[in-house]
C-alpha cells in the first residue's frame, strides 16, 4: 500500500507509530525548508496562526515538526495538525471541515499552500485562498493551471 501511495488513515496511523521508534531514537530527523521556518516564526510573531494539513498522521506530524535536523521542535509555531480523518486532501469537503473547525468566518480568510495541484483545486472550491509552493521533485503543473506559484515562502505577503 505504500508503494502504490495509498493515504489510508489506518496506514497512515501505523506509519506514525513506526516512526516514533526512529524519531524517538534519533536516527529520523524532519527536514523542513529554510524559507519555511522563516515564515513560520514571522507568522507566528505576528499573531498569525500556521496549521498543517497533511496525509501523514497527527502523530506522523508531531514527530516531523517536532525533531527537525537544522531547526529542532517547530511545533511552537504550529497551532493544531490536520490529517486524513477529516477527509482526503483532494476532496473539497475537507477543506470545509477544517473552515468550519478553525471557526473563522469565511474559508477566504484561510490560505492553503500545497505542492499538489488536485489539492489546490479540492482547497479552491472550497473557497480558500491557495498558493502552489514550486519546490525540486514537484509533479509538473497543469499548462493554464490558474493558481498563484511561489519558489519560497518568503514570497507570502502577511
Amino acid at each position: 500500500m505504500i508503494d502504490a501511495d495509498r493515504k489510508l488513515t489506518a496506514l497512515k496511523q501505523l506509519q506514525g507509530r513506526v516512526w516514533r521508534r526512529g524519531f524517538e531514537s534519533g536516527e529520523i530527523k524532519g527536514e523542513v525548508y529554510d524559507d519555511v521556518v522563516q515564515a513560520l516564526a514571522e507568522w507566528d510573531a505576528n499573531g498569525i496562526k500556521s496549521y498543517i494539513y497533511s496525509s501523514g498522521s497527527r502523530e506522523a506530524q508531531r514527530l516531523i515538526f517536532g525533531n527537525t535536523a537544522a531547526h529542532g521542535d517547530l511545533r511552537r509555531y504550529l497551532s493544531a495538525f490536520f490529517d486524513t480523518n477529516v477527509g482526503g486532501k483532494k476532496e473539497s469537503r475537507s477543506y470545509y471541515e477544517i473552515w468550519q473547525t478553525l471557526g473563522v468566518d469565511s474559508p477566504s480568510q484561510i490560505l492553503f499552500l500545497t505542492d499538489v495541484y488536485q489539492e489546490a483545486t479540492a482547497a479552491r472550491d472550497a473557497g480558500l485562498e491557495v498558493l502552489i509552493s514550486i519546490r525540486p521533485g514537484n509533479a509538473p503543473l497543469p499548462e493554464d493551471h490558474g493558481f498563484q506559484t511561489i519558489t519560497s515562502f518568503a514570497q507570502i505577503a502577511t
